[in-house]
């Protein structure tokens, strides 16, 4: 077994959300979930097909963005894993609906930050072992940065 890192490329005013799944049926109910919670969202999703024919199978409703999304799970190569870029919407209103889905097993991350995905890699395929999502602590939050959390909180309007 070979473990690698997958460093996955997206703009900075994109967000992801990457997890596992196990069944072909998930890229339409993902579709189906985005598209029902918000009109205004685009994204491009790329799944990695674990059997049969082992394709990735792709939709969204932004066409760079289902590009996107497909070159990173081309990157990634791990089985049953999912890719969602999205813009104009944040992972926070997907994710309950997300891991509410039948098929979805596991939600990796959903963030802006950079990620670097850790595979495991033998001879039978890929796999995803973790990721890590941006970068480590630099200090414990002030009083000041207390006040900017929760002002930025109530400007993207998830707290009155």
């Amino acid at each position: 077994m070979e473990l690698k890192s997958v460093k996955l490329t997206f703009p900075d005013d994109i967000n992801l959300i990457l997890g596992q799944t196990h069944f072909i049926k998930t890229v339409e109910d993902l579709y189906e979930i985005m598209i029902g919670i918000s009109s205004q969202v685009k994204f491009g999703l790329a799944f990695c097909e674990a059997s049969g024919e082992c394709l990735i199978r792709r939709t969204g409703n932004d066409s760079s963005l289902i590009e996107l999304a497909t070159k990173n799970a081309i990157e990634l190569g791990a089985g049953h894993s999912f890719i969602i870029l999205l813009k104009e919407a944040y992972p926070i209103n997907f994710l309950n609906a997300i891991k509410q889905c039948p098929e979805v097993c596991n939600i990796y991350c959903a963030t802006a930050n950079p990620v670097e995905v850790i595979i495991a890699e033998t001879k039978q395929g890929r796999g995803i072992m973790g990721v890590i999502d941006g970068s480590s602590p630099k200090g414990i939050e002030s009083e000041t940065d207390v006040k900017a959390r929760q002002t930025l909180l109530r400007q993207i309007g998830y707290k009155l």
